[in-house]
C-alpha cells in the first residue's frame, strides 16, 4: 500500500492545474510545466486539493502511485515558490562569476569554463565561491547542478574543487599521513 500516494496535494491559489486525459499541466507565478502520467492512474482535482488513485492493485500501479503523487507535488511547489541548489566552489584561485547568463568558472584548467543554462534555469553567483542554480523543475534544476559538480569534483585529498552546498567531504589522509599511523 503507498502511503505516500495517498496523501492529498493542497493546491494554492495562485496555481492553475489543468488537466487534460493523462497530461497534467500546472501554471503558477514562477511558470509554467507539463506532464503526461501512465493512464491507468486517476488525477482528481477538487476543491483546492490533488488527489492520486490507482484503478488496480498490480505492481506497476503500486510502484507508480507514489511516484506520481510526488512528481505533482514537485510540478506544484516548482511553479509556486520554485527550487535552488547552492554550490560551492573551494580552491586556490578557483571562483565563479556570472557574464550575461552564462556562468564562467575558473577552476584550476589553463581556460576558464563556460556553463550555458537550458531554458528555465538561471544562475546566480554570490562573492566569488557560491553558485545558486534556480528553475521550476527540480529534476532539471538537480541535473544542471550535478553537471556542474562534474567540471571539478572535489578532491578528497586537498578538498579543492566544486561540491554542493553542506556536501562534507571526507578526508584522506595521503602519502604522509599512512606512514604515520604504523
Amino acid at each position: 500500500m503507498s502511503r505516500i500516494g495517498n496523501n492529498p496535494i493542497p493546491v494554492p491559489p495562485e496555481v492553475k492545474v489543468e488537466q487534460e486525459d493523462s497530461t497534467v499541466t500546472v501554471r503558477g507565478p514562477k511558470g509554467d510545466l507539463k506532464a503526461t502520467f501512465h493512464p491507468d492512474l486517476v488525477i482528481r482535482l477538487s476543491d483546492g486539493v490533488l488527489t492520486v488513485s490507482r484503478r488496480s492493485d498490480d505492481r506497476i500501479q503500486r510502484s507508480l502511485h507514489g511516484l506520481t503523487r510526488t512528481l505533482l507535488a514537485n510540478m506544484i511547489e516548482g511553479v509556486n515558490t520554485g527550487f535552488q541548489k547552492g554550490l560551492e566552489i573551494s580552491g586556490v584561485g578557483y571562483r565563479a562569476q556570472k557574464v550575461g547568463e552564462k556562468l564562467v568558472l575558473q577552476v584550476g584548467f589553463s581556460h576558464p569554463v563556460e556553463v550555458e543554462p537550458p531554458p528555465g534555469i538561471t544562475f546566480t553567483v554570490e562573492g566569488v565561491n557560491r553558485v545558486n542554480v534556480l528553475g521550476v523543475d527540480k529534476q532539471l534544476v538537480g541535473e544542471v547542478a550535478a553537471r556542474i559538480r562534474a567540471i571539478r569534483v572535489p578532491d578528497p585529498y586537498r578538498e579543492k574543487g566544486i561540491k554542493y552546498l553542506g556536501e562534507r567531504i571526507r578526508r584522506k589522509a595521503g602519502k604522509g599521513g599512512a606512514r604515520a599511523g604504523r
